[in-house]
């Protein structure tokens, strides 16, 4: 097997996920098909097309590498390289015909995400990374915030499927973040909030009971973008438990959390 070059992967990366974004944009207007996961986790015709046309441009360049998907869940291949996809990041939102949302991809081998992109198209901005190269924002170089002080951050988090049940737990960090922030966003999809502390939107986010394919690629870019991503209590975070996460620009990581982490 033929090792692929990270640029081969990003080539590719990017081609996928131009075409799912370009399929976001086509079908925003028309009529949306909607079915339920869940209480109230959906999945449109958008999200399964969208899968589709990543799996081709994948596929086409790399035949025997193996897939992580939010529709179609996982799917083998012969070599160690996994593309871990989610095709519509902000569902809810795009069903309800707010143009906030996104499509992830990430490229992971042994655990070590090599490759990741997100791509909004509504905004025609693509963030890249690759191990070990830095990030960019449409071609150029991004940097997370210098925001030292917990008080004069601007944070993000998001709600899991499961509120109903853990309502309380999750409304008592915003009322703490509330308290020491500066404000709270909740923009409705975790790999935008990653972005978004990526290139310094967002000094610090954090979020319960996320999925490989929510973070993947969006933890790879707040790292190489020169910031930190692990649980709420500060250890480690890896790619086969995401059920807490907390980034930031790593300058306020202890302080955030001390605020989030108990």
């Amino acid at each position: 097997m033929t090792e692929p070059s990270a640029d081969n992967l990003l080539r590719t990366l990017r081609t996928a996920l131009a075409r799912a974004g370009s399929i976001h944009r086509r079908r925003a207007s028309g009529p949306l098909e909607v079915s339920y996961k869940g209480r109230v986790d959906i999945v449109t015709r958008v999200d399964k097309a969208a899968e589709r046309e990543i799996v081709r441009v994948v596929r086409r360049a790399f035949p025997d590498h193996a897939f992580l998907m939010e529709e179609s869940g996982a799917r083998a291949g012969t070599a160690p390289y996994r593309w871990i996809v989610d095709p519509l990041d902000g569902t809810v939102n795009y069903a309800h015909r707010v143009p906030i949302c996104s499509v992830s991809i990430a490229v992971e081998r042994g655990g070590r995400v090599l490759v990741g992109g997100v791509f909004d198209a509504f905004r025609d901005e693509m963030f890249l990374a690759a191990h070990g190269r830095g990030a960019t924002l449409n071609g150029r170089k991004i940097r997370v915030s210098k925001t030292v002080e917990l008080h004069k951050a601007l944070l993000a988090t998001g709600f899991p499927y499961d509120r109903q049940k853990r309502a309380a737990l999750y409304a008592e960090r915003v009322r703490r973040a509330l308290t020491k922030g500066r404000d709270v966003r909740r923009l409705g999809s975790a790999a935008l909030d990653l972005s978004y502390v990526a290139c310094g939107r967002f000094d610090a986010y954090w979020e319960f009971n996320l999925r490989p394919w929510d973070v993947a690629a969006g933890w790879l870019l707040v790292e190489e973008a020169g910031g930190r991503v692990t649980r709420l209590d500060g250890s480690p975070y890896a790619i086969n438990d995401t059920s807490q996460t907390l980034a930031s620009n790593g300058l306020l990581h202890r302080s955030a959390s001390r605020l989030l982490g108990t």
